[in-house]
């Protein structure tokens, strides 16, 4: 992701699986102050990924845009 900006996801619902449309990004666990430390997490060659954190099973989605989620509501936005 050279030149981007990393998408940042959370799971305050606590689903076990969230679809999504990247490969690399960071996990917030819950929004803060909830939050775990926000790790950077790589899938590489698979198509899913655990965080060690918060055991967020996220799995790539290639139909998903760099901010969507299924469920949805996943995408964490970051305040200004």
């Amino acid at each position: 992701m050279a030149g981007g900006t990393i998408p940042h996801f959370q799971n305050d619902a606590g689903h076990p699986v969230i679809e999504i449309g990247v490969k690399e990004f960071m996990c917030v666990g819950a929004n803060p102050p909830f939050d775990h430390p926000h790790v950077f997490l790589d899938m590489g060659g698979d198509s899913e990924i655990v965080c060690p954190y918060c055991s967020t099973l996220y799995r790539f989605n290639k139909a998903l845009k760099a901010d969507e989620t299924r469920p949805e509501g996943s995408f964490y936005h970051r305040a200004a």
